[in-house]
């Protein structure tokens, strides 16, 4: 009897442990679980305190570049256009720098031949504008991979001024850009000034979604830089620097083979010891329709010049993508109501911070009319932020290349050159 007591008290303890051992194993499943969602929805907030502090930066850059005055430090500038074929706005483009409110200067344009769909544009620039000093080059020489900057080398070599203003063939300006980029230079110690830019999209929903993304991220991502550390790179639609500080970094030939060019420009003058600056004045780049297949590669290109030049800040974006973190949060959340707060704070702070750059500040009309849309883009930006670690290739214009890890060019499928070697065997 005892024995048989006996053993149903062992049959109760042994079960009492076996119950006992499950909810320890429980306890740290249970623990670690819980602490994974937490961590989650800490990490999902990170996004929108970033927003905060994104609208904070753009409001501190406005007001206090808004209270600048005016200067009559006027000299005489070179500006240098590297051009290549035509979008749907070039020759208004092309326009908006002869009609310029500022005395002296001349417009330098570079094409890598005189077969290009520009050269009429600027052949008749010159004869609507007589009164300008307007050149145009070509056959410049090939001293890297990157050829607009063999164009620029050139430019730069037959340019008759000290000051020098670079801008692509697409942007537009208005007729006080000269005064604004040049002012900053009356101080000695200026290297670089480089201007915002502003989207004129074609209607179509992948030119829109790029305006978008250079108006409402790219450019608050600037802002915030300039607010913590200062800036320490030129945003590329329009670079103004001088030949003495160009001379210092060894000239556009120290740059022919690199992607990030403007990046590089702005980054080593700083390194000389040289004050890089974000100008008040905005330009407009243009935006053409493009299908999927362009737009995804042109944001592949960019993503991975990012994450090649500044490679830490570039992880660290991971924290500032709030569609994901959202997402995220709410499946961490243990309830619908604090699912729908990380949505609702998301939509909230992201279209204010989209508004207050790109409406207030850029005064973007894309952005104004297609504020809807920045979920949409930010979705895509992400899945570009991820495919960008999985490869160093780029695709640019009709060429292809692979990036080095110091952000220079190889070139691995170029159509000139193979055009060049199909008319050599040709000729053979």
């Amino acid at each position: 009897m005892a024995g048989r007591e006996l053993s149903r008290k062992e049959r109760h303890v042994g079960t009492g442990e076996r119950h006992g051992g499950k909810a320890v194993i429980a306890a740290f499943v249970f623990i670690p679980g819980r602490l994974l969602r937490d961590l989650i929805m800490l990490a999902a907030c990170a996004p929108l305190a970033y927003y905060l502090f994104a609208i904070l930066a753009t409001v501190r850059f406005c007001v206090a570049r808004r209270n600048e005055g005016a200067t009559s430090f006027t000299p005489p500038v070179s500006i240098i256009k590297p051009v290549r074929g035509v979008d749907f706005a070039s020759y208004e483009n092309f326009k908006s720098f002869c009609l310029q409110e500022y005395p002296e200067f001349e417009i330098l344009f570079c094409v890598n031949d005189l077969q290009d769909a520009s050269v009429p544009l600027i052949h008749q620039l010159v004869v609507e504008f007589p009164d300008r000093n307007i050149r145009l080059l070509t056959d410049a020489p090939q001293m890297g991979s990157n050829r607009k900057v063999n164009n620029l080398a050139l430019l730069v070599q037959e340019a008759k001024f000290e000051l020098l203003v670079q801008s692509d063939g697409d942007v537009r300006v208005g007729p006080h850009y000269l005064n604004e980029v040049v002012a900053p230079f009356e101080q000695s110690d200026t290297g670089v000034v480089s201007c915002f830019y502003r989207g004129i999209a074609q209607r179509n929903l992948w030119a829109e979604l790029e305006a978008l993304g250079a108006a409402t991220d790219f450019s608050a991502g600037a802002l915030v830089a300039d607010w913590m550390e200062g800036v320490t790179f030129a945003l590329g639609a329009s670079v103004a620097t001088t030949k003495t500080w160009l001379g210092k970094i060894g000239g556009y030939a120290a740059l022919a083979n690199v992607l990030a060019d403007d990046y590089e420009i702005g980054n080593r003058i700083a390194k000389s010891g040289a004050r890089v600056m974000l100008s008040r004045e905005v330009v407009a780049t243009m935006y053409p329709a493009v299908s999927f297949t362009r737009f995804w590669q042109h944001q592949l290109r960019w993503a991975r010049t990012v994450r090649l030049c500044r490679p830490v800040s570039y992880v660290g974006l991971l924290f500032t993508h709030g569609f994901p973190w959202a997402v995220l949060g709410a499946l961490a959340s243990s309830s619908s109501a604090g699912a729908g707060a990380f949505f609702v704070a998301y939509l909230v702070l992201r279209t204010a911070l989209a508004w207050t750059v790109g409406v207030w500040a850029l005064r973007d009309h894309t952005t104004r009319r297609k504020l809807w849309l920045v979920p949409l883009r930010d979705a895509i930006h992400f899945c570009v932020w991820l495919g960008s670690f999985f490869s160093n290739r780029i695709t640019w214009g009709d060429s292809e290349f692979r990036l080095s890890s110091s952000g220079e060019m190889i070139v691995l499928n170029s159509s000139k050159a193979k055009n060049s070697a199909e008319s050599a065997a040709k000729a053979g």
